[in-house]
């Protein structure tokens, strides 16, 4: 038996309904407003590692001596009273272990380095904590870390210790060589910052140790760039948009083409609606999840207006809906076998993951709901809608469509 829903009754009701919940996003915007991720407004991104130190490194003269690690060398720089200006290069090559390491410093005058653990690590994985000065000084010692004594420390620990600061975390390396990425929202100015890279890292220090964080890298990210970044992803949404309409307009008549898009405005904003009133952070990840949609959406919509567009050529009937009401009952299976096929993997990703991914599912999973909504109720009834203002139109329409094809089945008689 074949299916016959009347979906054309229900094009009104569902554009009421759809203007309602869009109202209330616009609300919304106003009230509660967008909660816009570090990428796109100020923020810390700081390089982390949870580890015990290998070496100790203390001075005592006159001179002024500081280390400098890089990836194949220990430089140290001896300048000021009482020395020659010069710069010492320890090898990793030729010091292939901290013993050997140390023991080569202590041949320098002045300079005492204590192997503190990990004495048979291999020196290429020296790193230090550049948070402190590397200058040395006779009561401080100068720390150096290897990654061979990079602790087991979670990420979920890390969490555990940061909740109360509002950041974004991302291990990164191997198991063995492991750090983490630290992303936190500030306000636009320095003593902010400052006052967050404190409490991270006095958080950080009461829970591991005073001396087992090494603050490998951090970089701030200012308004300017911030800014820059949230108007090239509006006008990367705007020219998706347009390309896709150039594509529906050159595939289908002006009509269709304008259709498809209504719907994707509606996705867009339908999303947004969800995205403001649920306050989910809005991150480049989130972006993307909405661009998604946008590819999905065009899908589902030019199917179902391929198959309006072969019945306009074998039904006849002076009433247009007719025609709209066959072509969605024609593709309403695949429309929805696709959406919870689809779905499957959204919720997936929404029930075991957390963070930015989690994020990213909450949206592909409104998305791909609206997106199926929006190709049979809204996009259909828009086109509805100005064939009945437009009926003239439509006739031209209808005549172009049965001259595109080489072959046109007529009905019998």
């Amino acid at each position: 038996m074949n299916k016959n829903y009347k979906f054309s009754k229900a094009f009104l009701g569902c554009a009421i309904v759809s203007a309602v919940i869009i109202l209330s996003g616009i609300v919304s915007f106003f009230i509660r407003g967008i909660n816009f991720g570090i990428d796109f407004q100020p923020g810390l991104i700081e390089e982390v590692r949870i580890a015990d130190s290998a070496m100790e490194i203390t001075y005592k003269g006159s001179a002024t001596v500081s280390i400098d690690a890089t990836a194949t060398a220990l430089d140290v720089v001896i300048s000021g009273v009482g020395a020659e200006n010069e710069t010492r290069t320890f090898t990793y090559g030729q010091n292939p272990t901290i013993e050997l390491l140390a023991a080569a410093l202590n041949k320098v005058e002045g300079i005492s380095a204590k192997v503190t653990k990990f004495g048979d690590a291999d020196t290429y994985g020296i790193f230090t904590n550049n948070a402190v000065t590397a200058r040395l000084s006779s009561d401080v010692p100068f720390r150096l870390y290897v990654s061979s004594g990079t602790s087991s420390v979670s990420i979920d620990e890390l969490r555990d210790v940061l909740k109360e600061q509002n950041v974004e975390l991302k291990q990164l390396g191997t198991e063995e060589n492991r750090s983490f990425q630290i992303r936190a929202k500030i306000s636009d100015d320095s003593a902010s910052s400052q006052t967050l890279q404190k409490n991270i890292l006095s958080s950080l220090q009461s829970k591991f140790g005073e001396n087992n964080v090494a603050i490998i890298k951090t970089d701030y990210v200012g308004s300017g760039l911030s800014s820059s970044l949230a108007v090239k992803s509006l006008l990367l949404t705007v020219l998706t948009i347009f390309l896709i309409w150039l594509y529906a307009s050159i595939r289908f008549h002006w009509d269709f083409a304008l259709g498809a898009v209504v719907a994707l405005l509606h996705d867009c904003l339908i999303m947004f609606t969800f995205i403001s009133w649920a306050q989910i952070e809005f991150s480049t990840t989130t972006l993307a999840g909405v661009l998604i949609i946008f590819g999905y959406s065009i899908n589902a919509t030019v199917v179902i207006l391929d198959r309006v567009r072969e019945n306009m050529k074998i039904v006849e009937t002076k009433d247009f809906n007719d025609i709209i009401n066959k072509s969605l009952n024609d593709t309403l299976s695949r429309s929805v076998i696709t959406t919870v096929t689809t779905l499957f993997a959204s919720i997936s990703l929404l029930v075991f993951t957390t963070g930015s991914i989690r994020n990213l599912a909450i949206v592909l999973t409104i998305g791909l709901l609206s997106g199926c909504y929006s190709s049979i109720f809204i996009s259909s009834g828009f086109i509805s809608f100005m064939r009945r203002k437009n009926p003239k139109s439509a006739k031209k329409n209808n005549a172009k469509a049965s001259a595109s094809d080489n072959v046109i089945t007529m009905p019998s008689s």
